[in-house]
């Protein structure tokens, strides 16, 4: 029998805080690393969302097959879901490895603008009825999105602190705990993709 998207959601979810509390300490930052771990792993599931998202609308757009559209808005709504949610993330990791908050942070100020930014188009693209507004949109904010995250400087964040290491055994748990999380965010996609087809389903009565 299939579980829904919200079991599975939860059961995610209870995973990646069980490992993020087990992770490996790191010989500088000590345990506190932990938080950069599901850090890292947060905006590397949003980042995804929104790939996916643009991937399934320019299909959708090629094909003309409107069920994808519907797919490229729940990716799109999911992407951004983790985007948000992992800016607090980013100041509890600032906090537990800085001592305090460096909002002026290049990478964390381009993060605050497209979550605002992200969030005013999904509502935008949410109130046309043509779902294939949200591919165009989804295409679009990804474009713009890797564009600014290639041609922001980065100041105290690293670029890559885990896969530019020789630690392997930190490297395996971090793709373990990148698995989970992108995991729960296909359980998000679901959770959308099945609101906006009972939506439809209830406007076509």
């Amino acid at each position: 029998m299939r579980k829904s998207p919200l079991l599975w959601l939860l059961l995610s979810l209870l995973a990646i805080v069980i490992l993020t509390a087990l992770g490996p300490a790191e010989k500088t930052l000590g345990s506190s690393v932990r938080v950069v771990y599901l850090h890292g792993a947060w905006v590397w599931a949003a980042l995804a969302g929104f790939v996916a998202a643009a991937l399934v609308g320019l299909v959708g757009l090629i094909t003309r097959r409107p069920a994808l559209h519907y797919w490229s808005r729940a990716l799109g709504r999911t992407g951004l879901v983790f985007w948000i949610s992992y800016l607090p993330i980013s100041m509890w990791a600032m906090q537990t490895n800085w001592n305090g908050l460096f909002l002026a942070e290049p990478r964390w100020r381009v993060g605050l603008i497209f979550a605002i930014g992200g969030l005013i188009l999904q509502v935008g693209v949410s109130l046309l009825e043509d779902p294939v507004w949200a591919s165009v949109s989804n295409i679009l904010f990804a474009g713009v999105l890797f564009m600014a995250l290639q041609t922001t400087e980065q100041v105290m964040h690293p670029a890559s602190p885990i896969f530019g290491s020789d630690a392997v055994r930190i490297q395996v748990f971090f793709v373990t705990l990148l698995a989970l999380t992108l995991l729960a965010a296909w359980q998000v996609a679901r959770l959308w993709h099945g609101w906006d087809m009972g939506e439809a389903r209830v406007k076509n009565r």
